[in-house]
């Protein structure tokens, strides 16, 4: 069982910057790929951006490339989503996701996850 809390959301205008964290317990950190996924109102759960377990591949979707960075601490249990030049279209809840084994496509499909956090919302405005 792995456990995920996210943190670091909440209100920025257009143009600032955010940097979720997602702190994990339980199993071995560094045995898994890591994900980021977002919920609008009214929208299907979507994929951003997904790391291996070794933080040497990395995946965004093409909304999000070149403004949002993911990285992972492993000694810490810990992986980030630093959020820049953040749009009104990103306002969504954050979800922060865990799974074995996934590596390349998988890793941009929820179903492939096994465990998720809680969420934590994140509003831009205008």
């Amino acid at each position: 069982q792995v456990q995920l809390v996210e943190s670091g959301g909440g209100l920025v205008q257009a143009g600032g910057s955010l940097r979720l964290s997602c702190a994990a317990s339980g199993r071995t950190f560094s045995n898994y790929a890591m994900g980021w996924f977002r919920q609008a109102p009214g929208k299907e759960r979507e994929f951003v951006a997904a790391i291996g377990w070794s933080g040497g591949s990395t995946y965004y979707t093409d909304s999000v490339k070149g403004r949002f960075t993911i990285s992972r601490d492993n000694a810490k249990n810990t992986m980030y989503l630093q959020m820049n030049s953040l749009k009104p279209e990103d306002t969504a809840v954050y979800y922060c996701t865990a799974g074995p084994q996934l590596s390349g496509g998988a890793m941009r499909r929820s179903g492939n996850y096994v465990y998720w956090g809680q969420g934590t919302q994140v509003t831009v405005s205008s």
